[in-house]
């Protein structure tokens, strides 16, 4: 099928593009760099240089005729979104408005939308965290990707366009940056490649918690949404918790370092604890992770080298 994915130059979105292709998919890519790179796109999709509230996105689709559209184009900086929220707002509301407007012109069958369980439920009052957890977000961020689920919703609703969110941990692995919600792995490895010394942000009452999920893994949960888990919202983790020094211990491991760390306080919209119950994605996707943390660590590093040769 062909198969749009917004967002594709990005680090998440290249490894789903290389994957679709591998597949025998048709991949169209729409990105405007701002975060996404160059290198990362492979050169067997076509190409669109383009924001996602660029007007031009109709003529886009008009020319290439999607079947899915995989919506990965966000501003998904927390620490941005806190700081200016009107600019969080235009990319991740109007512009997803922009591409679902676009989807229903044009005939898409059905849009897979990014969202975040590390940022929807706000501080979990019960952990792992379910699908049907009260949604609290407390930073914008948390709240657009929210208002973009149930953008989705409606279009169901109203215009019969298949959906299913896809509402993400933390997810690391080749590629990443140190932006966006799983940043600290792509920091600790450059830190300590460079010989420096990491700093661990907690709380007074003890360390940040997340679900790290192998990029990987997250690449073959947006694969099986291709074809199942109509109009559902379901969560892409691991099912498990890993603190802030548990994560930068398995990272010192992998590289064969042993710097100890400086503490600082944690930033504000920080959520303390989170990991996510991930039964209904196995159920309504068949999917659940394969690579553990030591595994997925050992890879990412491996992409950092080879890159730093």
């Amino acid at each position: 099928m062909k198969v749009l994915v917004t967002g594709g130059a990005g680090f998440i979105g290249s490894n789903l593009v290389d994957r679709l292709l591998a597949e025998g998919h048709q991949v169209v890519v729409v990105d405007n760099l701002s975060t996404g790179k160059r290198e990362n796109l492979n050169p067997a999709a076509r190409f669109y240089e383009m924001d996602i509230q660029d007007p031009q996105l109709a003529e886009v689709f008009a020319r290439e005729r999607p079947e899915v559209v995989n919506h990965h184009a966000a501003q998904m900086d927390v620490r941005r979104a806190v700081e200016d929220p009107v600019f969080d707002a235009r990319v991740n509301v109007l512009g997803l408005i922009n591409v679902l407007e676009n989807c229903v012109r044009n005939q898409v069958r059905k849009v897979i939308f990014i969202s975040s369980g590390g940022a929807v439920y706000g501080e979990p009052e019960r952990l792992p965290a379910d699908e049907n957890h009260p949604i609290r977000p407390i930073t914008p961020y948390g709240i657009t990707k929210y208002t973009g689920e149930k953008y989705c919703y409606f279009y169901r609703v109203v215009h019969q366009l298949d959906y299913t969110v896809l509402r993400y941990g933390n997810v690391y692995g080749p590629r990443q940056d140190p932006h966006g919600e799983a940043g600290v792995v792509a920091i600790f490895l450059g830190t300590l490649a460079r010989g420096e010394t990491p700093t661990v942000f907690r709380y007074p009452d003890g360390e940040m918690e997340r679900d790290y999920v192998f990029v990987g893994d997250v690449v073959e949960a947006n694969l099986a949404a291709l074809t199942r888990g109509s109009g559902a919202e379901l969560n892409i983790g691991t099912g498990r918790g890993t603190s802030v020094s548990e994560l930068l211990a398995a990272v010192q491991r992998t590289m064969g370092t042993d710097i100890e760390p400086r503490y600082g306080a944690a930033r504000p919209g920080e959520i303390r604890q989170t990991y996510l119950s991930i039964e209904r994605a196995e159920r309504l996707l068949g999917w659940r992770p394969k690579t553990n943390l030591e595994q997925g660590l050992w890879e990412t590093a491996e992409w950092f080298r080879q890159r730093a040769a």
